[in-house]
């Protein structure tokens, strides 16, 4: 390019765009890599699209599902001790596991059978169990399914996060966020299609590659808000810049990209960086209202527990969920439990599952109830698909008598909303609560299940890459019946 044209104080091309990529560079990166389209530039509320791969697609068939909102308990939550009762350890308490061979712990010290610290309780019209631990959830107990018979494929809790987050439990594969927004979209061109929020003590086991995009293109990835604060780093222009300068810099350097593209025609990266920067300069104005919970009620903010040192910080996250939900985001990922001390800022009790379990339902329990109730006075739960799931479940036996290893045998999750009939159990582990006995699910039937409530065939969304056509569930996968019909 002739740099006699530019205009005066640009030496290059090369300089102009590292000054206007200041103070948006945190969005737009995170959007350049994979995004192949062009958006109007409009207001937060209101969207002018030309083409985009955020544009609402058709399903395959009428969902009852419009967005989820996942609810992961990283860690790995202890089944028999919240929503798989086990009388048979109170029973047998301090004698071996019989019958099973021998049983593989992650952390060694295995011991005898033990019996919960926790009492059970029948809630609702359909009689459905639950802990002592979750009782604001159990409120909501005939609009829950539980699932007790689901089974994962390893006892680490990095490959398991990664099985539950893209049905492998290896590295590098799309996440399941990614593709529900590859196969449907959003409804929202002002936001994200795919955002998540961890937990304020850092990230879950495994990092960034529980929302990776994989081999898809990078803007089908999770978004990164933080419950706090501006939701996304280097949101806000650079001081002192104004917004005129800002559309200023956006539209010429919308220009000079245009100019190479026409240059090199065919090339979507190009396209791509043009659609990046719009986007993140309508973020600036959508994105913090979205998760500015001050707006809220205050009956609202007490709802969700906000406001208390111990429910404040998951509620904060829930809440934001529900807003972005019904500002038309598909796909909301929540973490609760995250790197800061493994042992007591996750759900791993190999310690002490009474006062791990204890703490973190305490986090938990109000915040998750608020969700679910206000989604449906709202009227959004019977469009919202809502799943509360953990990376596997721990073992009957215990681990120098307090605590419980990992066990991905068998585990408990739940589903609500989206039209699932509640107050059931769907499928039973053994007396024990060590391995998945009655209908047993794996990752690839459940995600199955949640594409089939957003309306879409698992077998026919796929992906050509590398000369197949790939699947969120591999060759694998049944929708539970009980839970779609």
């Amino acid at each position: 390019m002739d740099t006699n044209k530019l205009p005066k104080g640009f030496a290059s091309r090369r300089n102009f765009l590292f000054e206007a990529g200041q103070g948006l560079s945190g969005v737009a990166l995170a959007w350049m890599l994979g995004q192949d389209g062009a958006l109007g530039a409009t207001a937060c509320g209101g969207t002018e699209v030309v083409t985009s791969p955020f544009l609402p697609k058709k399903p395959h068939f009428a969902p009852r599902a419009k967005r989820v909102i996942s609810l992961f308990m990283s860690g790995g939550v202890s089944q028999m001790d919240t929503f798989d009762p086990k009388p048979a350890l109170t029973k047998y308490a301090g004698q071996p596991l019989p019958g099973k061979g021998d049983v593989v712990v992650r952390q060694g010290h295995p011991g005898p059978l033990m019996p919960s610290p926790f009492q059970f309780q029948k809630y609702g019209q359909g009689g459905l169990e639950i802990s002592e631990l979750f009782p604001n959830v159990a409120r909501h107990a005939d609009s829950l399914a539980v699932i007790r018979s689901l089974k994962g494929r390893s006892n680490d809790h990095v490959m398991a996060h990664y099985e539950l987050s893209s049905g492998t439990i290896r590295m590098g594969w799309p996440s399941v966020g990614s593709w529900v927004t590859y196969g449907l979209g959003s409804e929202n061109q002002n936001l994200p299609g795919f955002v998540v929020i961890y937990d304020a003590r850092g990230g879950p086991f495994g990092g960034p590659s529980n929302w990776s995009a994989g081999y898809m293109p990078a803007a089908y990835q999770g978004t990164i808000f933080r419950s706090a604060g501006d939701p996304i780093f280097d949101l806000k222009p650079p001081q002192g810049v104004a917004e005129e300068q800002m559309k200023g810099r956006l539209a010429l350097l919308e220009q000079l990209n245009r100019m190479d593209l026409e240059k090199n025609p065919g090339n979507s990266e190009l396209a791509a960086r043009i659609s990046a920067y719009e986007l993140a300069f309508r973020m600036q104005g959508c994105a913090p209202e979205a998760v500015n919970v001050e707006s809220e009620s205050e009956a609202t903010k007490k709802l969700y527990g906000i406001g208390d040192p111990i429910t404040g910080p998951f509620g904060r996250q829930c809440l934001i969920a529900r807003r972005l939900a019904e500002r038309g985001v598909r796909f909301i990922q929540l973490y609760h439990g995250g790197l800061g001390n493994q042992n007591t800022d996750t759900w791993d009790a190999h310690g002490n599952v009474k006062e791990n379990h204890t703490q973190h339902a305490a986090e938990t329990d109000l915040p998750i109830a608020g969700l679910l109730t206000d989604l449906k006075a709202r009227g959004l739960l019977e469009d919202t698909l809502v799943v509360w799931q953990s990376e596997f479940g721990r073992m009957p036996i215990s681990q120098r008598g307090l605590g419980r290893d990992h066990n991905p045998g068998t585990q408990s999750l739940w589903m609500a909303g989206a039209g699932i009939r509640g107050g059931q159990a769907v499928g039973a582990s053994d007396e024990f609560g060590y391995l998945a006995e009655q209908q047993v699910l794996t990752v690839h039937d459940l995600h199955a299940t949640m594409l089939h409530l957003l309306g879409m065939d698992h077998t026919k969304l796929t992906f050509a890459y590398q000369g197949r056509q790939m699947r969120l569930t591999d060759v694998y996968g049944d929708p539970v019946k009980q839970l779609i019909s």
